[in-house]
């Protein structure tokens, strides 16, 4: 392919021949001593997830994009790239950075690294061999919210690129929230904006009905699962939800539920889910470094990853290098035991 489709239904079917995964994560990552990339448990972690998780967004905020430097941006999706190329897992690039300036930066950045690691300087064939799908963005962090056109002229430049573009709502990061309309304009004169993700809580956009039918829509807010899907008659085509850390087989389980058409057995085990979860983000809240969402993942997937050991096994490593707290640990680690979902061992004790 030596251009990107123009029409966004043609495009969507170039980048996604076998259907967009209806389950995505953006992947926490574990570092070492030394503040780099501790493989192997990385490995570990990705492979947990990839028997039920179509697709990854690297780096999202779960995965520090916004405290990570452009180089470790890179190599963070270069890790996922080794990873994703021998399994069939989709990706999707992140460019998450505070301001238009460095986000257009690091977006060139991945894009020459593309292009060098696939040996070519056409950027769809760069895209398709390393089995990136499209470049996520969302609007810049200010201590003020912008205004509606602040916020198209910021993402403007962006998409007129003319790259596969997901576009990330996510207010509780970057201190904005865009409006339907806004949105619904900016998919109206970029064809290329073929995927929107909003983490932001309130699902206006998506049920606001203003988007063009096209256009696919993740959620990415946590809890309450099973109604916000299509299979229910929710406004969504799938979930890119950071839970997935944690708990990928439950949530393909809910919607493969739904696929099938039992909707009280989806129904019932995201209440039970969603229980957890919700104590998990309460026990992550007030932390001095990272983010909520990184935050309570790590405290989920910390269980996840020693079972029943996970109390005798130091926490993993925030970006910033502290360690999460015992205490923070010991209430996840005791809402998983009560809800039946602390596995007897866990991915790294096998």
């Amino acid at each position: 392919m030596d251009r990107f489709p123009a029409d966004r239904t043609a495009l969507i079917r170039a980048l996604f021949p076998k259907g967009v995964p209806q389950l995505w994560s953006p992947s926490l990552f574990f570092y070492d001593a030394g503040g780099g990339f501790e493989r192997a448990r990385q490995e570990a972690h990705l492979t947990f997830m990839a028997r039920h998780v179509g697709g990854f967004l690297i780096p999202g905020s779960t995965g520090d994009a916004w405290e990570m430097e452009d180089e470790e941006a890179v190599a963070a999706l270069d890790l996922a790239i080794d990873f994703a190329g021998p399994r069939g897992i989709d990706l999707l690039a992140g460019v998450l950075r505070p301001d238009v300036a460095s986000m257009g930066a690091l977006l060139e950045r991945m894009v020459k690294h593309l292009c060098d690691r696939a040996g070519t300087a056409t950027v769809p064939d760069a895209f398709e061999a390393c089995r990136v799908r499209g470049v996520t963005v969302a609007p810049p962090t200010t201590p003020e919210p912008l205004s509606q056109p602040a916020l198209a002229e910021a993402l403007g430049p962006l998409l007129a690129r003319g790259l596969p573009m997901a576009v990330y709502q996510l207010p509780q990061v970057t201190g904005n929230r865009m409006a339907p309309e806004l949105l619904a304009d900016l998919a109206g004169r970029f064809p290329n904006f073929i995927l929107f993700k909003d983490s932001g809580g309130t699902d206006e956009v998506a049920r606001s009905g203003l988007l063009p039918d096209d256009l696919v829509l993740l959620r990415g807010a946590e809890g309450d699962y099973a109604r916000w899907h299509a299979g229910l008659g929710g406004p969504y085509d799938g979930f890119l939800l950071s839970t997935a850390n944690a708990f990928p087989a439950r949530l393909a389980g809910i919607l493969e539920a739904l696929k099938a058409g039992r909707s009280d057995e989806a129904r019932e085990e995201s209440d039970r889910l969603s229980s957890v979860v919700a104590e998990a983000f309460a026990a992550a809240d007030g932390l001095p470094d990272g983010n909520g969402f990184t935050n309570a993942n790590k405290l989920l997937a910390h269980g996840m990853a020693f079972g029943k050991g996970a109390r005798s096994v130091e926490p993993p490593l925030l970006h910033a290098g502290s360690v999460l707290p015992a205490d923070r640990v010991e209430r996840v680690i005791t809402a998983l035991e009560q809800a039946g979902m602390l596995p007897a061992q866990g991915y790294m004790t096998r």
